[in-house]
Parts: C-alpha cells; structure tokens; sequence
C-alpha cells in the first residue's frame, strides 16, 4: 500500500501509478472458481480456438477487478472508490501482461466530498485499450 493521498496532493492530467498483471492459465482457472464463470474459453484452449478465439481469455471480470485494484492501491486506505463503469472492448491472453494505467480528468469538490473522475484502462502490450472504463474516486482532505 502507497502512503495516502490526499484531495491537495492531486491535479487534472496527473497520471496514475501503472499496474501491471501477468494472468497465468492457473489464476484463470482459480478466477473461474471463484466467480463461478465456468465458460470454457477462460480455461479449455481447443474450445477456444474452436470458436475463433486465438487461445483462452482472460475473464472481462477479472480485468475489472485489476482496474479496481489499480485505484484502490492509488487511493490509499482512506481514500474511496465511489463508481467505476468498465467496457469491454478487447481480448487479454494469459502469459501477456496487462498494464492497468490511469490519469485524473477532474477535481471538484461536491458538498463535504472531496471527488477525483479519472479515465482507467487496461492496456495490452501491443498499446490497445481492452477495457476503457471511467471512475469517481473520493480523497481525504488536509482542509
């Protein structure tokens, strides 16, 4: 965990701190498990090539939860995750790494909360976004 930030210490355009996952066939397999997604694309490679797929997939939930992680590291333990709003948009493979990466689009301040909207997305290693999603993230303040 990061020292915490405070509602001062952000600007628009500031970027946050990249998040980088591995998924491996094992987390997706364990992932499915746990979220009770038991498609075969996430886990059976001949199911997946049979349906045009250039292998097994990442589950779309299991990036979310990378970009929830990205910000919640961000935000420090005082800081909260109002709303997050994800899209799927692309396709991530296992043994390629994920970049979760972020930047501040606005600052405000809305009755006592003090608010942060970013864009966050998960990013392959070609540059494309595969999940674009926007978030409203509630800092502490020093005031």
């Amino acid at each position: 965990m990061s020292k915490q930030l405070y509602f001062e210490d952000i600007r628009e355009e500031q970027e946050i701190p990249v998040l980088v996952k591995n998924p491996t066939p094992m987390q997706l397999v364990k992932f499915a498990g746990a979220s009770e997604d038991f498609n075969p694309i996430h886990y059976d490679k001949d199911k997946a090539l049979a349906d045009g797929l250039p292998g097994t997939i990442v589950h779309g939930r299991l990036k979310n939860a990378f970009l929830i992680q990205v910000l919640t590291d961000w935000i420090g333990e005082q800081g909260w995750l109002k709303k997050i709003a994800i899209q799927h948009r692309g396709m991530d493979l296992p043994w390629h790494p994920i970049a979760c990466k972020g930047i501040v689009t606005r600052k405000y301040v809305e009755g006592e909360e003090h608010l942060v909207d970013c864009e966050v997305w998960t990013e392959n290693e070609k540059g494309e976004k595969t999940a674009p999603a926007t978030a409203t993230v509630r800092f502490p303040s020093r005031g």
